[in-house]
């Protein structure tokens, strides 16, 4: 590893150190009881749609994000770019479903999507499946949060063994956790704000000036291997590369407002109208993100993995080093210090949005509905506070102890849990059709089914399903949610003729689902 840039430390500890105080000042920014859950957890439902664009967006374009793309398209070359059409794909789905969701919720006072299904099909264990799915999803996802701090603070030439080498995300952790528990969504709704500026700042200065320095685009594509600048053609009896593309889009795109942290930020919102607003606004994050994914090809341009300056990084961290190797051989020490802040800042707003998500479905489907059925304001506000530092050391013990591999793969697990509760929350927004055990039974089988195909295939996210002869690579998440339905569809008579055709609990009516 390189010895440490003592100029882009000091700006990166700085501009730590003004978010840190940011995210305590918080508390006091349009100021609620803390002592409330929906104002520590949902900002009390006030943000409007400038605020909600930056939280949503902060929550979803995370410091994995400017990594992780860029570093698949370093290492796999065209398949990273499906990322832009899923993050396409989700605004229609955030404007057709997420409305209707956030003002059913508004009025019933639902925090969670458990809350949601619980309130919608009257069934506790289904409530509880979906809040199991969301807590379990989102633990690795805080994990690589985490991660992305520790390549930044690698990058800038903080190594050692031990505790040595923890202490750096050790204590990023514990700000991390301690403005959250003091400000709850605040915090990281006032701190989106200046990471998503630092981030517009280092993509767009990125895109300009690395092109320069290496003699124009045309040079750069010219200097990618053809084999990475296109999807393979499919073999005979196989839709290859073409069907796992798409297929990543699509249950990309299903998951991921299903997320517990990307539903808080849209349940945060202050109107109807503000979602709407994102769901024309948020494609901005779209374009950024192509942008993000061409650094892949910078790096490949460059050719920094060849320098032996970063050799010990790119050993460590794989080609997750690829953008912070890119950064530090492009720019001058002071920008490396904006670029790694904006990567570390990147990184702390969507873990406490995760965290505080986490913990809100913990609070209210699992503690209140199992536990302590009649909580005091007061108790149910304290437990979901300590519950999102519980949630935070998990992750940073998850990211300490266990080989960074599992936890990206385990990661990849996320979307396949995450996505069986389409058909209670996303279905559900439109129609209670559907037999609450059916339900149960569906999500059953596609976690387990999920889970299965994804050890079979070492946790690699696609699975080469076989029928007639031909093989139909894909996204593991599309096609259980596909036996997930199958499965509702097909027990929902069944089970309503058994149990007499009773009427179904329903607390919502329709007016609830609009303005």
């Amino acid at each position: 590893m390189q010895d440490v840039n003592w100029i882009a430390l000091s700006i990166f500890v700085a501009m730590f150190g003004f978010i840190s105080w940011l995210g305590f000042a918080a508390a006091r920014w349009r100021k609620g009881d803390l002592d409330l859950l929906h104002e520590w957890g949902l900002g009390g439902r006030r943000f409007g749609t400038l605020i909600t664009w930056f939280l949503v967006g902060g929550d979803v374009y995370t410091a994995y994000t400017f990594i992780a793309v860029p570093a698949l398209a370093f290492g796999a070359g065209a398949v990273a770019f499906f990322a832009v059409p899923y993050t396409i794909i989700i605004y229609p789905i955030l404007f057709l479903v997420f409305r209707r969701l956030w003002h059913v919720c508004k009025n019933h006072g639902y925090i969670t999507a458990g809350d949601f299904v619980r309130g919608r099909f009257g069934n506790r264990w289904l409530a509880l499946a979906v809040s199991i799915a969301g807590i379990v999803a989102t633990m690795p996802y805080i994990a690589l949060q985490l991660l992305g701090i520790q390549v930044v603070i690698g990058a800038l030439g903080i190594s050692g063994t031990g505790l040595a080498a923890d202490l750096p995300l050790i204590i990023a952790f514990t700000v991390l956790a301690a403005f959250t528990y003091s400000s709850g969504l605040r915090a990281p709704a006032s701190i989106a704000i200046v990471k998503d500026v630092l981030i517009y700042i280092t993509a767009l200065a990125a895109v300009i000036v690395i092109p320069i320095e290496l003699g124009g685009f045309g040079k750069i594509f010219s200097a990618v291997p053809a084999q990475k600048l296109l999807l393979a053609v499919p073999g005979p009896h196989t839709t290859g590369a073409y069907s796992a593309y798409a297929t990543l889009a699509l249950g990309s795109a299903l998951a991921l407002f299903l997320y517990p942290h990307s539903l808080t930020g849209i349940l945060s919102a202050s109107s109807g109208r503000a979602i709407r607003r994102n769901a024309a606004m948020l494609p901005g994050y779209t374009f950024m993100l192509g942008l993000l994914a061409l650094f892949g090809f910078f790096v490949i341009a460059a050719g920094v993995d060849k320098l032996p300056e970063y050799a010990g990084g790119f050993k460590q961290f794989g080609n997750n080093f690829a953008v912070p190797a890119l950064l530090l051989h492009s720019f001058p020490s002071w920008f490396v210090g904006i670029a790694f802040a904006a990567i570390g800042i990147g990184a702390l707003v969507p873990a406490a949005i995760m965290s505080i998500a986490a913990a809100n479905l913990y609070t209210r489907n699992i503690h209140r509905e199992f536990i302590n059925k009649n909580p005091t304001d007061k108790q149910e506000a304290h437990v979901a506070k300590l519950a999102s530092l519980i949630v935070k050391f998990g992750a940073l013990v998850f990211i300490l102890f266990v080989p960074t591999k599992y936890a990206i793969n385990l990661q990849l697990l996320g979307g396949i849990w995450i996505i069986q509760t389409l058909p209670p929350v996303m279905l559900g927004v439109y129609t209670r059709w559907f037999n609450d055990w059916a339900l149960l039974a569906g999500w059953a089988a596609g976690t387990f089914a999920g889970t299965s195909m994804a050890v079979a295939t070492h946790l690699t996210p696609t699975y080469p399903l076989a029928l007639g002869g031909h093989a139909f690579p894909g996204y593991t998440a599309v096609f259980t949610l596909l036996l997930n339905l199958g499965v509702a569809i097909v027990l929902t008579p069944l089970f309503n003729a058994m149990s007499g055709r009773r009427a179904p609990i329903d607390e919502t009516v329709a007016a609830d689902y609009h303005a």
